[in-house]
């Protein structure tokens, strides 16, 4: 008999008063014949236990988020065995069917998982995402083992979705969007990601073919939800990284929820192990809150909040890189003065009120304000020194530079300052009719942001001012002397002060129904877009976009498990402020929305293996694009040219196989191929900034039979190289060469000294606490030198331009303590 047939798998009974502050499993066994059986007995295998009574009924508390095995046995009936996770609060029901047979039951893990998998939507667990190692741990880390999503960057929280930039993608908390920084350049100075592991309870995400309930981005959606707390609990994560700290409680009644956590994070560990030298002082910290308030069974408040600092103080000493091969190797060597300032302060609070005005028909009411404050402050002067390095090992000056080929120094300066604030009011409803479901909403959005844009860059090579790169100044320098009055190579003046508003709505139809004796899911759905902008001396027509789009997933009557699914539609992205600021940092109002055609033909097949559980993730996917806004893309720093000039297309396969390689646990092999190019103003087609051809993951978790509080995590990344960039003022037409492989692994090793299993022996000093661990992390295990993006500097002698590769981290050592009460 199959596996589906012993589950009926019920909702979670989050308001159901009876289990509002316990976890577990309940239910009525029942034997083929569809007959109560009672003196059953319900188990954690080797611990707590209770009996089915006359009715077959049974119910078990089990502790939260631990992966338990399950047995159900009985003296006339074969012994069945699974594996259940439950979140704290959360009570399943399971009713199985015993039979004579063998048959064992696989994992049951009862999430939101089983409504949003035939749209192909990937499920994360909270729990591997706060176990696993990175330089920065998150759900973000988690992501970049997925097929098709890449990051060359352990520094930065950002990510690129099949061939889109970081730009494109979505991001959800309990339904609030949440925005990423404008002015930041880099990973090093980006701190925390918005989302707090500690607070979080589902993880959605979908990297393409999503419904039109979600907004208007090219790429991906991040959906995720945090807890809603039913009694105490605290955590503490301590790491040579920072700490990070929780709390959550309710009410006696509970009706009043909340969770609160608060996270400091210093990178020096990070920065301190690269090429450069450095005077470091970061302040990276941030506080969110959760609340929420019952005033009835059917209305509910709730309020989200967030305050974060981020503050980068860098003053760079002096920097050594090699290059080059064996046979000709090279370095450039440079010795810096002065530093950099950013400052980037946001804050966001929602308001979320939930309405059941009856069994079908439900209103969420959301009202949100982000506002960030960022500066970008620095004065550096660079000087450096290019040439041959002495490759005699076992000589005196080995690594040394003997003759320099290039000399010269470079001057940045910037004052730039941005303030935004985005204001949302949304109104959504779910309406259930039968077996039909209907979702709207409608949404209105305010984007007020003021910009001053001050920068410029001086190059000086033996004591000629290079010229800036304009087309009709040909640069003979140093052999030609340049008499002309001294000019920056590269300078940006703007102010700009633009106001956005945008009114956005949605409706979907969604149904489940059987085609003869297969299942099917369908969702059709339609988006609309409108907005229009005004600034200083600038005006734009309003401009509106229909956007239409659908699901549809079949699982066939067949003795193996498969679901099909294919899903599409016009996917549009109207401008963000970055999008409407070109090069030399103008708005443009007259930039269009970027539309792409999405097509997304996917297959899951659920098998076993070693008499565990596995499941193969297998899609395809096209996209065509037009009005394409080209950009370029330098470390996480995106500049567009503000134009709608180019057309552009991105393909690929994606495949993740997991499971229980380890009986007890979840790890996954994904495999990624992406192709994506552009062809601006019909010159061509060349490869995209996010242009990632290959990808390897894999996440891999462990632990000693004999031991099995001794765990072992492992995070190993594989990408092809991106292209590397260009010069400013360049063409990237005639810059087409590629970034060396990325390749990292990441090792995390706990050992829990208490956990909240029943019956457990555990040192006395440890009864405070329900879990305590301690762990050690290698970061890039295998050293690997990476690099992010390209310094492209000039050797007057032979007029020839080098890419000299900036390296991320190399082998980093940390260690961990966690603790829950």
């Amino acid at each position: 008999m199959k596996i589906h047939h012993f589950l009926l798998l019920c909702s979670l009974l989050y308001g159901n008063s009876i289990y509002s502050q316990t976890t577990g499993i309940k239910g009525v066994i029942l034997d083929e014949n569809k007959n109560p059986v009672s003196s059953a007995t319900v188990q954690v295998a080797g611990s707590v236990g209770t009996e089915t009574d006359e009715t077959g009924f049974y119910q078990l508390e089990l502790p939260d988020n631990r992966k338990l095995t399950i047995s159900i046995s009985h003296l006339s009936f074969t012994n069945l065995e699974f594996y259940i996770t439950l979140e704290k609060g959360q009570w399943v029901e399971i009713n199985p069917v015993l039979t004579s047979e063998i048959e064992d039951l696989s994992e049951v893990v009862i999430s939101p998982e089983e409504l949003e998998k035939p749209f192909g939507v990937t499920v994360l667990s909270p729990e591997t995402i706060r176990s696993l190692p990175g330089a920065n741990a998150g759900v973000e880390n988690l992501l970049k083992t997925l097929p098709g999503v890449s990051s060359n960057n352990e520094l930065s929280t950002q990510y690129a979705v099949r061939g889109g930039n970081y730009d494109e993608n979505l991001v959800y908390v309990n339904e609030i969007e949440i925005y990423r920084p404008f002015l930041v350049r880099s990973g090093q100075q980006e701190g925390w990601s918005f989302v707090n592991s500690d607070l979080v309870r589902n993880v959605h995400f979908s990297a393409g073919g999503f419904q039109a309930k979600y907004g208007d981005k090219l790429s991906s959606v991040l959906d995720i939800t945090y807890k809603r707390p039913v009694d105490f609990g605290a955590t503490l994560d301590a790491s040579l990284l920072g700490v990070n700290a929780s709390i959550e409680n309710a009410s006696e009644d509970q009706k009043f929820s909340a969770i609160a956590g608060i996270r400091f994070r210093d990178n020096s560990l990070f920065i301190n192990s690269r090429q450069i030298e450095t005077n470091f002082r970061p302040i990276f910290a941030d506080a969110q809150t959760y609340l929420t308030y019952q005033f009835s069974e059917k209305f509910e408040v709730s309020f989200l909040g967030n305050l974060s600092l981020n503050k980068y103080s860098y003053e760079p000493l002096t920097r050594q890189t090699n290059f080059g091969t064996l046979q000709d190797p090279r370095a450039l060597i440079v010795y810096y003065n002065g530093r950099e300032e950013d400052l980037y302060q946001t804050a966001l609070g929602a308001v979320k009120a939930s309405w059941a005005v009856n069994e079908s028909y439900t209103a969420k009411f959301i009202a949100s304000t982000y506002h960030t404050r960022e500066q970008e402050y620095f004065d550096i002067v660079a000087q450096y020194r290019l040439g041959e390095v002495n490759a005699e090992i076992g000589g005196e000056d080995f690594g040394k530079v003997e003759f320099s080929e290039g000399v010269g120094s470079q001057l940045t300066h910037a004052r730039n300052n941005l303030d935004a604030l985005i204001v949302n009011l949304e109104h959504k409803g779910n309406l259930l009719l039968g077996e039909h479901q209907i979702e709207y909403g409608i949404k209105f959005t305010h984007e007020d942001i003021r910009d001053r844009l001050r920068e410029y860059e001086m190059i000086d090579s033996a004591g000629f001012s290079l010229r800036p790169p304009l087309p009709d100044l040909q640069n003979n320098e140093p052999y030609q002397p340049f008499d002309a009055p001294l000019a920056s190579y590269n300078s940006v003046r703007a102010q700009n002060e633009t106001q956005i508003n945008r009114v956005s709505g949605f409706l979907q139809w969604s149904k489940r129904a059987t085609l003869g004796n297969h299942e099917a899911w369908m969702n059709i759905g339609v988006r609309n877009h409108l907005w229009t902008l005004n600034g200083d001396g600038i005006s734009s027509e309003n401009q509106s976009i229909i956007i239409p789009r659908a699901q549809f997933a079949m699982k066939p009557d067949w003795k193996k498990d498969m679901l099909f699914r294919l899903s599409g539609g016009l996917y549009y992205q109207p401008p963000f402020y970055r999008e409407l600021r070109d090069f030399s940092g103008k708005v443009n109002p007259d930039v269009k929305a970027q539309q792409a055609l999405h097509l997304v033909l996917g297959n899951e097949y659920s098998f076993r293996l070693w008499e565990r559980p596995f499941k193969l993730i297998t899609e395809a996917y096209y996209k065509d694009l037009n009005n394409v806004n080209t950009y370029t893309l330098e470390n996480v720093r995106i500049r567009y040219s503000a134009t709608n000039e180019a057309e552009a297309y991105a393909y690929g396969l994606d495949l993740r196989m997991n499971g229980d390689f380890v009986p007890g646990t979840e790890s996954w092999l994904s495999f990624g191929y992406l192709k994506t190019e552009e062809n601006s103003n019909n010159r061509g087609y060349i490869s995209r900034p996010t242009d990632q051809r290959l990808k390897f993951g894999i996440l891999f978790q462990d632990y000693v039979p004999t031991i099995p509080d001794l765990k072992m995590y492992l995070n190993l990344v594989y990408n092809t190289g991106l292209p590397g960039g260009s010069p400013n003022y360049s063409d990237p037409y005639l810059y087409q060469s590629r970034l060396p492989d990325y390749k990292r692994a990441d090792l995390g090793i706990s050992y829990l000294l208490k956990n909240d299993l029943p019956n457990q022996k555990n040192f006395t000093w440890l009864q405070a606490f329900e879990e305590f661990s301690i762990g050690f992390e290698i970061f890039n295990l295998f050293d690997s030198q990476n690099s992010i993006t390209n310094t492209f500097v000039r050797d007057i002698y032979s007029k020839n331009q080098y890419a000299i590769p900036n390296y991320l981290t190399p082998r980093v050592f940390n260690v961990r303590i966690g603790m829950r009460l």
